[in-house]
């Protein structure tokens, strides 16, 4: 149960920590190229999707922990 937290903890942080970069290179991309329309907007939500699969992949740990602890 610790070990699963503990590991929800560490996906947390290390992804918080690289989010930054994603978005820079994310930006850069848009920038740098001739990206327009749709293929910008997709690339734009890049970001989003790479947070929201980080809180999910956490989320997804902390839970598998608690219900083999008899928490959840």
């Amino acid at each position: 149960m610790l070990g699963n937290i503990i590991g929800g903890f560490i996906v947390i942080l290390v992804g918080v920590t690289l989010a930054p970069t994603v978005a820079d290179e994310v930006a850069g991309a848009q920038a740098n190229t001739n990206i327009t329309g749709a293929s910008s907007t997709i690339l734009g939500l890049t970001t989003l999707f790479y947070n929201l699969s980080i809180a999910a992949t956490a989320i997804g740990i902390a839970a598998q922990g608690l219900r083999n602890s008899g928490l959840m």
